[in-house]
């Protein structure tokens, strides 16, 4: 039975809280679930602290967020099965956590001037989970206080889009540093969602180099022109073909529900054999 390996929930951005989408992975009849908070131990100690729910098979995991410089492109790269003591994981986590709540800090203050409703403190206590602000958290309390029109909608524009007025970017990592980050963790490496930041260029060159383990084809953004070329590149370099939703609730542009997009009962199975098999 097939799972969906790449999720999100209130331990980073997402709407639901963890213990909600092993009900639904249940309900459509997936037999494996990865929730994948950004750049999360929470999401990571959840699955070894849940191996069952459900009925429903938890692997841990995380996506870890970097940057192409070369490109000028934040990068995504999945993480699964990592060992959830590595001290340069943790320190990567609590890196980007600092990193995110200083500037969502800074907007969340810019916020208060120009909406006198709106208070910082109320999006921290929203963010409680993951100890993260993120701007969809800032967001919601503009929702819940009927000053926006939806998460990302109109009222997101101005405020977040680009050149928004109080959007503050977080410095990243680099790829070469967060796939070293999944090395010494003994993670498996899946690269995320290659059409959503133009990154087929550079999925390329780390599936040639043999620097990633997989790549996330069956995703709700991936074109079906850039599937084709993903498709003949991973045969070609004998890597993993995952699947997965980027489920994250209301908290998304356009409706993705969990286990839209799915991996395959082959692709599970290499993906636990190759874990095993980096940590002997």
């Amino acid at each position: 039975m097939p799972g969906d390996l790449h999720t999100h929930t209130t331990f980073s951005d997402g709407s639901l809280k963890a213990d909600w989408l092993p009900r639904l992975a249940a309900r459509v009849g997936l037999s494996h679930l990865a929730i994948s908070d950004h750049d999360s131990m929470h999401s990571v100690r959840y699955g070894y602290a849940n191996p069952l729910r459900e009925n429903v098979r938890l692997i841990p995991a995380t996506e870890l967020t970097a940057f192409d410089f070369e490109r000028g492109r934040r990068v995504h790269i999945l993480c699964y099965w990592p060992d959830e003591t590595c001290p340069d994981l943790i320190a990567h986590c609590q890196l980007m956590a600092d990193r995110r709540n200083a500037v969502c800090r800074q907007s969340g203050r810019e916020l208060e001037e120009i909406y006198p409703q709106f208070r910082l403190e109320d999006a921290l206590a929203l963010a409680q989970d993951g100890g993260v602000l993120y701007k969809s958290t800032l967001m919601q309390v503009l929702c819940d206080y009927g000053l926006a029109d939806g998460i990302y909608k109109e009222t997101y524009k101005p405020l977040f889009g680009k050149g928004g007025k109080v959007l503050h970017d977080p410095e990243y990592q680099t790829v070469d540093q967060v796939l070293d980050v999944i090395r010494k963790a003994r993670g498996v490496a899946v690269f995320a969602h290659p059409s959503v930041y133009k990154s087929m260029e550079l999925v390329t060159e780390l599936a040639l180099a043999g620097r990633i383990d997989g790549i996330e084809i069956e995703h709700p953004r991936n074109t079906p022109e850039d599937k084709e070329v993903l498709y003949r590149l991973a045969a070609q370099c004998n890597l993993l073909v995952t699947g997965g939703s980027d489920f994250h609730g209301r908290n998304t542009g356009s409706p993705r529900a969990l286990g839209m997009c799915r991996t395959g009962d082959d692709a599970l199975a290499r993906l636990e054999q190759l874990a095993q098999t980096r940590k002997g």
